[in-house]
């Protein structure tokens, strides 16, 4: 006799939160996430189906693997998870769990998710985010993003919030995380949404473009200055 799982029918897809790198696409046309731990070698959009890491046939999330999307129930456990050296540079996800899905004492693993939301926390050197910015490293085809103040950006390869969640699409909002040493309790801050090319920009969406600009325009007047005075020189 083989023992069955009790069945789930929600009325609604559970909620569930994780940890992931941003990244782009080697054209800079499509943005999405990788994962921290045994799936980052397969990203995913913000709508997407998992597939099997191992490269066996069966569906996702199969009860004898461990493949399929991972969430954990609580947004405090996935925030834990982001003081660990490795995993500072990622951001955090609020996902919904779709299709098929284990349920486990701490979260889920699923067939299917939609990532409604990404908080992306301080720039390195602990200002507000106001952009996505080349990592150094990444996966074949795709270039991972970390978080980056308007100081910080420089020449990099960027995107503001507001571009990375067009480019993901589906919806897709993301926010800046306030620091706690910069707000009381670390409050997020600008929200950005991924309605498409054409989603209106609020007042913190506009301040946050126009300061990546300005810091990109230092940038090239800096370089533009440093080649005068070699011409100078020369």
């Amino acid at each position: 006799m083989r023992l069955r799982l009790p069945e789930e029918r929600p009325t609604e897809p559970p909620t569930g939160y994780k940890i992931a790198h941003p990244v782009l696409s080697q054209d800079g046309t499509r943005a999405g996430f990788t994962g921290v731990s045994l799936g980052g070698a397969l990203p995913y959009g913000v709508l997407d189906e998992a597939r099997c890491v191992y490269g066996r046939r069966h569906r996702a999330p199969h009860r004898r693997c461990d493949c399929g999307f991972h969430c954990v129930h609580e947004s405090a456990v996935a925030e834990a998870m982001l003081c660990t050296a490795e995993h500072r540079a990622a951001v955090l996800l609020e996902v919904s769990v779709l299709g098929a899905y284990i349920r486990f004492e701490r979260g889920f693993r699923y067939a299917r998710q939609r990532v409604r939301s990404a908080t992306v926390g301080p720039c390195e050197c602990g200002a507000v985010a106001v952009a996505l910015a080349d990592a150094g490293w990444g996966r074949p085809g795709r270039r991972a993003l970390k978080a980056a103040c308007a100081g910080c950006v420089r020449g990099r390869t960027s995107l503001s919030l507001a571009s990375f969640a067009r480019l993901a699409g589906e919806g897709l909002r993301v926010r800046a995380a306030v620091p706690p040493v910069a707000g009381i309790g670390g409050a997020e801050g600008a929200t950005t949404g991924g309605g498409g090319a054409t989603a209106a920009l609020g007042v913190s969406e506009l301040v946050a473009e126009a300061a990546l600009l300005q810091a990109r325009l230092d940038w090239f007047q800096s370089q533009l200055g440093r080649l005068r005075d070699e011409e100078a020189q020369g």
